[in-house]
């Protein structure tokens, strides 16, 4: 059977930094975000390597998912991943946020319910 990409999105990871843009992946196994743009990163070689900004989190480790919206602007909307182990990341800018929102909601309860089965 394995891993199957459920949806795909455009959207921005929420950093201390600021926003990032990139995909936010949603499968059958996980939760992935990619940054659009890579960043260079000093090696211990001196030299520079280019990477990307990646966030993974197996949907197993996901505690809950939840949405929020700016109360000056209503229009902006996050959603907000809770890991078990108490990491929250943060998403917003979504092109399509229901849609993005109802996906990883239905995914996470049928991994749950999947789990109860066993």
């Amino acid at each position: 059977e394995g891993e199957k990409l459920l949806k795909a999105c455009q959207c921005y990871l929420s950093t201390s930094a600021g926003p990032i843009a990139g995909l936010l992946f949603i499968s059958s196994e996980k939760v992935a975000f990619c940054s659009e743009r890579s960043i260079k990163v000093p090696c211990a070689n001196g030299e520079y390597l280019r990477v990307h900004d990646k966030v993974v989190v197996p949907l197993e480790k996901i505690k809950g998912v939840n949405q929020s919206e700016n109360m000056k602007k209503p229009s902006q909307k996050y959603m907000e991943i809770v890991t078990v182990d108490g990491f929250d990341i943060w998403f917003m800018g979504f092109l399509n946020y229901h849609k993005a929102f109802k996906c990883l909601q239905q995914t996470i309860s049928q991994r749950l319910d999947d789990v109860d089965t066993f």
